[in-house]
């Protein structure tokens, strides 16, 4: 389950402190004015979310290729 730890910009300066708190479960999001600014996040969190975004880049080149069919066009066969 993710936590959500929000905190001001200034918590930097005790970085050693704010570091031990992110973890793949629990990102950091830093705020500047009140507003949501910054997020740390474990690396291996990151490389998921990359690895992921990926992925849909590829499915999304995949789905303009001729010959493939739509969602809507294989679920409409199912329902017939």
């Amino acid at each position: 389950m993710m936590k959500m730890s929000i905190k001001p910009v200034s918590a930097l300066r005790d970085y050693n402190k704010l570091l031990k708190e992110v973890d793949p479960d629990n990102p950091v999001f830093l705020t500047k004015n009140g507003y949501g600014k910054y997020a740390i996040v474990d690396i291996e969190e990151y490389e998921r979310f990359v690895n992921g975004m990926k992925l849909l880049k590829d499915l999304q080149n995949a789905s303009t290729e001729d010959g493939l069919y739509t969602m809507d066009e294989v679920f409409g066969e199912t329902d017939k």
